[in-house]
């Protein structure tokens, strides 16, 4: 059990999604979870009814009671919460920042020095508590303080300690990776439409069959190679279906996709810390 306090800066769907599996999970009493915006009382009074947790507005907020401050606000506002913040915390005070493209270098240089940072990035499958979530320690973050935030984040999926320059490649892959199953799944439905099957049916066949391909690969020791030559009889049909992907040029595309998105999450890091530089 957690018996540390922490406070959701911003009560936004991924905070929800994020205090909904908290509460769940048992791991952490619902009174030890704080969450506040600036002005939204209706929004804080939902979210107390519905998780029976603790709710107020962020000026009433009692700072020295927390232990870890979640940032789930509008990344636009990151200066603004860090000036507000930068002489109310204590060295063992800890930031955990679910923020899009800001880096813990970007809010350490406006903090205090030594002030602990932590930088995640869970994904939209948290909703079910089924994400894939990055953790990367900023300089100053206290190991302990490391294995709370993930036991936290535990509660809505599994959690990878990465070093922060692999993170755009995270997002490559989790962060945009439910959009190229779901992309896969439009033109399983689109083909077998094409030959007559319903698009319901469809649908939980081709889910099931993904997940069903996704819970072999984590229980099994094989490598993906491995259970793909496994399933793979010569000149069958799973034979011909992925030498029809080759010739597609499938697994080309499917490296091109990670690789533009995590390209494209660089670039918009730099973007949105150059605004926000920019706007001061």
């Amino acid at each position: 059990m957690i018996k540390q306090t922490i406070a959701f800066l911003g009560a936004g769907s991924m905070a929800e999604a994020m205090i909904s599996g908290m509460v769940e999970s048992g791991n952490i009493p619902a009174e030890n979870i704080i969450v506040t915006n600036r002005s939204n009382q209706e929004r804080l009074n939902t979210i107390n009814h519905k998780y029976g947790v603790r709710t107020v507005l962020k000026d009433e907020l009692n700072f020295a009671e927390v232990d870890q401050f979640i940032l789930a606000m509008k990344p636009k506002d990151i200066d603004a919460v860090l000036a507000d913040l930068k002489d109310k915390l204590t060295a063992n005070q800890v930031l955990v920042s679910v923020l899009a493209g800001i880096t813990t270098s970007y809010m350490e240089e406006r903090l205090n020095e030594g002030q602990q940072v932590i930088r995640v990035m869970p994904n939209t499958s948290s909703m079910l508590r089924e994400s894939a979530t990055a953790i990367s320690p900023g300089r100053f973050a206290d190991m302990d303080n490391v294995l709370v935030a993930k036991e936290l984040l535990k509660s809505i999926g599994e959690v990878f300690v990465i070093e922060e320059d692999k993170m755009d490649v995270f997002t490559g892959i989790a962060g945009s990776g439910p959009a190229y199953f779901y992309y896969l799944m439009e033109h399983i439905e689109e083909t077998g439409r094409a030959e007559g099957m319903d698009r319901e049916t469809l649908r939980e066949i081709g889910a099931q069959t993904l997940l069903g391909a996704a819970k072999m690969m984590l229980e099994r020791d094989e490598s993906p190679t491995e259970l793909r030559e496994n399933v793979t009889s010569p000149n069958g049909t799973t034979a011909a279906g992925l030498n029809a992907l080759d010739q597609a040029g499938g697994g080309y595309a499917i490296s091109e996709a990670i690789k533009g998105a995590a390209g494209r999450s660089k670039e918009l890091s730099k973007e949105l810390e150059g605004l926000l530089v920019g706007s001061k």
